[in-house]
C-alpha cells in the first residue's frame, strides 16, 4: 500500500529556514501529483505548495517567494524548501499525494511533521 514518511521539521528562529522531505513508497510516484499542506492547531488544514507529474507548481499566496517544492522521481521524495521562516508558518506539515497526475485532490497521506518558528 501507499506510505508516505515526512522527515525534516524542527524549531528555527524567526528568519531561518527548513527543509522538508517526504519519501513515498507503494506507488509510482513519478506518475503522481504530490503537495504539502499544514495545519495549525485550532486550524483547519490548508494547501501550502503542490506539484504535478510534471513540475508545474502552485503555492498559497502566504508562502509565494518563500517556499519551494520540489520532487526527485528517482529518489521517490518531494521536498519544500522554506526560507524566511515566519512564526505563522508554525505548524504540522502534511505530505500528501494523489492517484492522478494532478494537485486537485490527494489520496494519501504522511504522518506530517512538526515545524515551529520561534519570534
Amino acid at each position: 500500500q501507499v506510505q508516505l514518511v515526512e522527515s525534516g521539521g524542527g524549531l528555527v528562529q524567526a528568519g531561518g529556514s527548513l527543509r522538508l522531505s517526504c519519501v513515498a513508497s507503494g506507488t509510482i510516484f513519478s506518475l503522481n501529483g504530490m503537495a504539502w499542506y499544514r495545519q495549525a492547531p485550532g486550524q483547519q488544514r490548508e494547501r501550502v505548495a503542490a506539484i504535478t507529474s510534471t513540475y508545474n507548481t502552485n503555492y498559497a499566496d502566504s508562502v509565494k517567494g518563500r517556499f519551494t517544492i520540489s520532487r526527485d522521481n528517482a529518489k521517490r521524495t518531494v521536498y519544500l524548501q522554506m526560507n524566511n521562516l515566519k512564526p505563522e508558518d508554525t505548524a504540522v506539515y502534511y505530505c500528501g499525494l494523489s492517484r492522478g497526475t494532478g494537485t486537485v485532490q490527494f489520496d494519501y497521506w504522511g504522518q506530517g511533521t512538526q515545524v515551529t518558528v520561534s519570534s
